[in-house]
């Protein structure tokens, strides 16, 4: 492999992303593609069905390997756990078909900016580029780099400078035509799939192959009937799956279709403005934003400012204020320049522009970045195209018994070979009955019964308005056994609340000004820093912007004005918000306030900031708010007071939001200096003002379903971007962290120059319920609750601290910031899992560690609902197993399921359904296994003696009893209460395994029995061999002698190939076993409802036993001639119920019984030593005989310096300490499992 390297054959594409693959090249071989081709005739088309399946045997077979630079076929593969497999051709774009002069000398660049990849993609003095497409986006081979390298973008090692000046007056003209031919229009063009092509795939697929080559043979033996049904319900569910695909893509197709048809502005340099179609635009170009715009691109602004509705990435629908990036000088790229977050500058592509705000300088300018599927709605659109692949365990477990099943029918169909073979039948007949038994243990109804569950599952969350766009996914809710909630807007109510505010003076805290009173914050520098510290925008009239800046700036008051109204001594980019006092405000002596600049709130930063001018007033004003963390340390000591911890913790602690707020004066004469003014020298020596605190209230569902969860053993984790401290107090007044439960607060610090990476552990007194400190009355409603038992949480989700320095038996769990999660990340990742599996709270979490924690949560084998209302949340959604959306913004799309119902009693439905439909899927999936296996043994007896069951026989067990059974077995509603355990998550663990073989067994001797003991009754006879023995001693079995001379008559009329005693006796036992199969695996309780609810169902079972029974013991000739019997005595009939009742008697007990007896298999797994192999079970464990676990008031140190690993010697050997990243588990395929070849 290393050789294979060095010689180029092999290269990576887009290391380190989540789209990340491995490239191999190949060359194409002329005579290996003709023995292909030669082989594919030969074999009508088999072969080239596999090539079909596996794209990589086509290249294997055809091409040969060569380095990437000769290639013209590559192969992909993921570098995930499923290593598939795709092939791209190579294509070459030729720059001498542009009708511009090119220049061939290879010294000088094609376009302007020195860090493109175009400029080292372009063969010279040939003018050509070898390309690849892979799913929508374009690599070019980099001849400098040996790879393939992404283009339509600008590349990141840009600087601040270079963006200014290489692309400030925008492109020439022949650098667009070159960019445009490179980098492919700027387009998000979804393809509506032709009907033709939706239905050759799903033809194609290799379940569908397999099952019309059985139909073909059961038709050519006269089996017309069932095969007719079977063929019916299949074009249903194929025009049915062709159809949902057909909408899906007309909807994603109308979704993005009018992004493709935007107008623009642009500037082409020496040529001034120019209009054009939006697909026209390449990176480079200078768009200008004249107003409302829906934006086609990626673009950074350089100049102006605009607010932005960012609704489609976020989730919510609040206007984002973007500024010009700033005209630094330094080399550093340009998304790292500075602490602030560089996504403040740029305009993503779908989130409409609702206002510019030019600078005076001219018009709103940005420079487009990146253009079709590189941008954030291309991003988007392709997740949704091409989903990542999840590997649930009951659809591989699913591919693997079929599989299984398979073999068995591959084994009789030697033995059929082998029988036929010995009694010298005829070739062709041989062949066809060995074929008939090869297909006759995969039963061809399996997709459409193990897909009904979910539909029935769907159907009914769409009942409780949860939407689902991933229907796969509802069974992997019935694993889930973690949940990950947002805090605001999930676990608490979206709005805020004003509560009151306490202002400083003379370096210490001031009375509390509370909103209860009605009146508004009395004039003063901190009702400045509220009326005027904030994002909020007036648009139509209307102030829009975050709640928490609405709810703060209506407690002053205060009005706002556009400010192209009012009159104002500075004019800058920002001026245009105009705020004056209200009538409701308190008195003032400034008439208004001016904002000139604001320095945009970021959650990295945690605050924001302006400069304002009070009318009358030649001073400028700065404000600041934010996290009172991060505002004291920008203040001036002497203005902090000095018990700001204690009086911080005391409202924090109980559950309210905190924010701080500061101020300072600016002495400038110059418009032009305020533009200049760096961040850093305007939010610094600030004057503390005081602290503004806002209720955050508990939604009334929110305690009921956490505690729902808790009782069935879920783990619950919040993860949010609040404050530590208010976090906690939620998760304690929630009943995420039960009463009497110690919380560990970790705090990790990046390593310094001498000091290496740290961790803190620092365990927080307990709070009971009422100890705090009294505050107001409605804090008390909002966060106060009963003590209540929680110790079986602990059996099963947490374990028992067995350490001295925590009270003896009580439950811990960690508490931590994003900070702390990243250095911990980075620096101890060998503690990283033992700390998540008790860690409860994440406060301070960026969209990105949000995605990152539900990953390392999968990565210990817990199978993770993420719960969130759509902001900052979609990686943490798309990322988790099963993620729950509060919102309806288009952000919903990242999410599987959608609640219209914004609260979370979503998620105890969903898990309720998932396990009800998991159930039903192990029960459907187990009965036809049980019903081929049944059927197998049934016909191999009857194959001994050259029969088969005849065509009515099969029709009614087929059609009236299995395919009746398979479409209603899943209608059982899921079972109202959780269960404090989970339904068995895959197919080959020990209670199915057993299940299936001992009900075969079970089957296999009573078969065998009945097959021998009809041999030995006196009124037996060989019909097929003695026909005239048969005639003869019709009198001696017949019980009505009515019956006798017509059945006599007409005997010779039935094919001798089926009438046989064996058959008439194996039919009502192999049917009473269908019967009793499904009784037996459709289950009630824990997780449905129990079967007699299910009215169809057992209605059908009821008529299947009846009707068999009648079959058995009617003496109508023509019921015995269309079923091909023969009548017997009344008392062996007899004896064939009989058996067939002690069977069911004796499969139900052991069933029952011992199989399904969850106290037994706990007992076994106890006494042999049984444990679970997740992770997070082996870690529990292990943690619980460590003494040194949990750490308290202690600070540990990284080994060695920055890429050190902490090893806790009591809990893990050296061996022990991972050497890498453990490999993601739980994840799984949207695909049928069927699919999976």
């Amino acid at each position: 492999m290393e050789k294979s390297k060095t010689d180029g054959h092999q290269a990576v594409l887009n290391e380190g992303e989540e789209n990340e693959l491995e490239v191999f090249g190949y060359q194409t071989q002329n005579l290996r593609r003709a023995l292909c081709l030669v082989t594919a005739i030969l074999t009508l088309g088999a072969v080239q069905l596999m090539f079909y399946w596996r794209p990589e045997w086509w290249v294997w077979t055809s091409c040969i390997p060569c380095p990437l630079q000769e290639a013209d076929i590559v192969l992909l593969r993921t570098t995930d756990e499923f290593r598939r497999y795709m092939r791209k051709k190579v294509f070459c774009l030729h720059l001498s078909t542009l009708k511009i002069p090119i220049s061939k000398n290879p010294g000088e660049p094609l376009v302007a900016d020195h860090h493109s990849v175009i400029n080292q993609a372009v063969m010279k003095p040939e003018l050509k580029l070898r390309c690849i497409q892979v799913q929508k986006i374009r690599y070019v081979w980099d001849f400098l780099k040996k790879r393939f390298q992404k283009v339509g973008l600008l590349e990141d090692s840009n600087s601040c400078f270079d963006i200014h000046h290489t692309f400030g007056l925008g492109l020439t003209s022949e650098e667009q035509e070159v960019r445009r031919l490179v980098c492919g229009p700027n387009a998000i063009e979804v393809e509506i799939q032709p009907i033709w092509k939706l239905l050759v795939k799903q033809v194609l697929n290799p379940f569908y192959v397999f099952q019309a080559f059985t139909l073909t043979l059961w038709l050519s033996q006269g089996y017309i009937e069932y095969s007719v049904a079977i063929i019916i319900l299949t074009v249903i569910s194929i025009v049915l799956s062709v159809y949902d695909l057909r909408q899906q893509s007309v909807k994603l197709h109308k979704l993005v279709e009018d992004h493709n048809k935007v107008q623009v502005t642009i500037t082409v340099r020496d040529k001034g403005l120019q209009e054009l179609e939006s697909r026209l635009l390449v990176p480079g170009d200078i768009l200008i934003l004249p107003g409302k715009i829906s934006l086609p691109c990626d673009a950074v602004l350089i100049d102006g400012s605009c607010v932005v509705n960012e609704g489609m990435l976020t989730g919510e629908s609040i206007p984002v204020t973007k500024t010009p990036l700033p005209q630094t000088e330094n080399t550093m790229p340009w998304k790292s320049h500075s602490l602030e977050d560089y996504r403040k500058h740029v305009l993503f592509c779908g989130t409409e522009v609702i206002q510019v705000k030019p600078s005076g300088q001219g018009p709103v300018r940005a420079v487009v970045l990146q253009t079709g599927y590189n941008t954030a709605k291309g991003d988007l659109v392709r997740s949704i195209l091409y989903p990542r692949p999840l590997n649930f365990k009951l659809y591989n477990d699913a591919f693997k018994f079929m599989v299984f099943l398979a073999c068995i029918g591959v084994v009789g169909f030697f033995y059929a070979l082998g029988v036929y073979l010995y009694h010298e039948v005829p070739p062709r007949e041989t062949v066809t009955m060995a074929l008939i038994l090869l297909t006759a243990t995969v039963p061809p109804v399996l997709p459409a019964a193990l897909t009904i569950g979910n539909v029935y599952a769907q159907k009914r969350l769409k009942k409780k308005k949860i939407f689902c766009i991933s229907p796969q996914r509802i069974n992997m809710c019935g694993q889930i056994n973690l949940v990950c909630f947002d805090k605001t807007g999930t676990l608490t109510e979206d709005g805020l609340d004003l509560w009151g505010t306490v202002p400083t003076a003379g370096n210490c805290f001031q009375a509390v000004h509370s909103f209860a009173s009605g009146e508004a914050v009395p004039w003063g520098p901190l009702c400045a820093a509220m009326a005027s510290c904030h994002s909020l925008i007036l648009l139509d009239g209307t102030i829009q912007g975050d709640p928490l800046d609405l709810k703060m700036f209506e407690g002053t008051g205060w009005n706002m004005e556009d400010g192209q109204v009012a009159s104002c001594k500075y004019s800058t980019a920002d001026s245009g918000t105009v705020i004056k006092p209200g009538p409701n405000a308190s008195q003032s002596p400034v008439d208004s306030i001016t904002i000139l600049r604001q320095f945009p709130f970021s959650s990295g930063l945690q605050r924001m900031s302006v400069i304002a001018q009070l009318a009358g007033d030649l001073r400028l004003h700065v404000y600041m708010k934010g996290a009172p963390e991060m505002v004291a340390r920008f203040c001036s000591s002497e203005t902090v007071p000095k018990n700001f911890p204690q009086e911080l913790r005391n409202y924090t602690v109980q559950g309210f939001r905190v924010i701080a707020l500061a101020h300072k004066t600016l002495k400038m004469e110059k418009v032009s200096d305020v533009e200049r003014l760096a961040r850093e020298k305007v939010e610094s020596e600030l004057a503390f003002l005081g602290l503004l605190i806002m209720e955050n209230r508990l939604k009334n569902e929110t305690r009921p379903v956490l505690q729902e969860l808790s009782e069935a053993r879920i783990r619950t984790v919040m993860v949010t971007g609040d404050n530590l401290q208010t976090a906690i107090t939620v998760a304690k007044n929630s009943e995420m962290i039960p009463v009497g439960s110690q919380v560990i607060i970790v705090e990790a610090n990046e390593p310094g120059d001498l000091v290496p990476a740290s961790v803190t552990w620092q365990l927080v007194g307990t709070q009971e319920p009422g100890s705090e400190k009294k505050v107001s009355q409605g804090s008390q409603q909002c966060f106060r609750s009963p003590c209540r038992n929680h110790a079986f949480r602990f059996q099963d989700t947490y374990i028992d601290i067995g350490n001295s320095s925590v009270p003896c038996g009580k439950g811990y769990h960690f508490a931590m910031s994003g900070k702390s999660y990243q250095v911990l990340f980075h620096h101890f990742y060998s503690m990283l899992p033992q700390i998540l599996v008790n860690g409860t709270v994440f406060a301070r979490m960026s969209p990105g560690q949000k995605s990152s924690l539900v990953e390392e949560f999968q990565k210990l084998n817990y199978y993770v609902g993420m719960c969130g209302d759509g902001a900052n949340d979609c990686g943490a959604l798309k990322m988790a197993h099963a993620g729950i959306s509060l919102s309806e913004q288009e952000a919903s799309v990242a999410s599987p399921f959608t609640s219209k119902v914004a609260n979370i009693e979503c998620v105890p439905h969903l898990i309720r359904e998932g396990r009800a439909a998991l159930v039903s899927s192990f029960g459907v999936f187990k009965y036809l296994t049980m019903y081929g296996i049944i059927q197998f043994i049934g016909t191999s007896l009857l194959y001994w003696q050259l029969q088969l069951f005849g065509n009515y026989q099969y029709l009614l067990q087929d059609v009236a009893i299995t395919l009746m059974v398979s479409l209603t077995m899943s209608i059982n509603h899921a079972y109202p209460k959780l269960a404090p355990y989970r339904p068995a998550g895959q197919l080959l663990s020990p209670q199915l395994l057993l299940s299936v073989f001992m009900n075969s067994c079970f089957t296999c001797i009573v078969l065998v029995c009945t097959f021998l003991s009809v041999k030995q009754q006196p009124w037996y006879c060989e019909v097929y061999k003695y026909s005239e023995c048969f005639l003869v001693n019709q009198s001696n079995f017949s019980t009505n002698m009515g019956l006798e001379r017509n059945w006599t008559g007409n005997a010779t009329l039935v094919p001798a190939s089926v009438l046989s005693f064996e058959g008439t006796t194996l039919w009502p036992i192999v049917t009473f076993n269908c019967i009793s199969a499904a009784f037996i695996f459709s289950k009630g309780k824990p997780f449905r409802k129990p079967i007699y609810t299910n009215y169809l169902f057992s209605l059908l079972l009821t008529s299947a036993v009846g009707l068999t029974v009648f079959i058995l013991f009617s003496d109508f000739q023509d019921i015995y001639r269309r079923m091909e019997f023969i009548p017997t005595t009344t008392s062996w009939r007899i004896s064939i119920l009989v058996a067939a009742f002690v069977q069911f008697c004796v499969a139900f007990f052991v069933e029952d019984a011992i199989l399904q007896n969850r106290e037994l298999w706990l007992f076994i797994k106890k006494e042999f030593g049984f444990y679970s192999k997740s992770q997070y079970r082996i870690l529990q464990r292990k943690l619980a005989e460590d003494s040194t676990w949990p750490p308290t008031n202690r600070t540990d140190y990284a080994v060695n310096g920055k890429n050190g690993l902490y090893i806790n010697r009591a809990y893990e050997s050296p061996e022990q300490v991972p050497k890498g990243k453990l490999k993601l588990g739980g994840q799984a395929s949207e695909q049928h499992f069927w699919t999976r070849l």
